[in-house]
């Protein structure tokens, strides 16, 4: 930055891209151009459902820049073939949401009108899930995706451990043995 440019915050895009902690699922909604930035915000997120119309793209070597300020750069290649990856950050080009559904940077393309509709039926999915175990889920494969697999079996997760001993768990047995649904108490 310039010396007379205003300090960028550090939190990223409304804090999204900085949270490593944020353990509550995030779910993208993607209709047009996810490009740059908006790209990014997909990339931080757990889920991303697109419209069949989307676009998504790095162009910043195409102006001069570089995706790597919010972490473009560096998710793109953890979350699709690296060489996919590479084609896109070094070229600038965008991929429709059909190539980003192939090459699993999207979990579902839909028809635009049917975009939120599909977003909120995956959060509906999640929300029917114990929240309790959503968490201890997210954090642990968060935590552990870039170890060893060794190494992140054996490390000891905090949600994992609260989990075995839950409330959540223990009606979760009970529901199923008793071919119900469960009735999550968050404890």
């Amino acid at each position: 930055p310039a010396p007379d440019d205003p300090p960028r915050p550090a939190t990223g895009w409304g804090g999204l891209l900085t949270r490593f902690d944020l353990w509550k699922p995030t779910i993208a909604a993607v209709n047009g151009w996810a490009m740059g930035g908006g790209l990014e915000i997909a990339l931080a997120c757990d889920i991303i459902v697109a419209a069949e119309t989307a676009r998504l793209g790095m162009p910043e070597v195409t102006i001069g820049g570089a995706p790597s300020e919010s972490g473009g750069a560096h998710r793109l290649p953890r979350q699709i073939p690296p060489r996919i990856a590479m084609a896109m950050l070094l070229t600038g080009r965008p991929i429709t949401a059909a190539e980003a559904y192939r090459v699993g940077l999207v979990n579902e393309v839909v028809p635009a009108d049917q975009l939120m509709a599909a977003a909120e039926r995956w959060a509906a999915a999640i929300t029917a899930a114990s929240p309790l175990a959503v968490r201890a889920v997210k954090e642990a494969a968060l935590t552990g995706a870039h170890l060893p697999l060794e190494t992140a079996m054996a490390v000891d997760y905090p949600g994992i451990d609260r989990l075995r001993e839950s409330a959540d768990r223990a009606e979760g047995r009970r529901a199923f043995r008793e071919k119900r649904s469960p009735r999550w108490s968050g404890s």
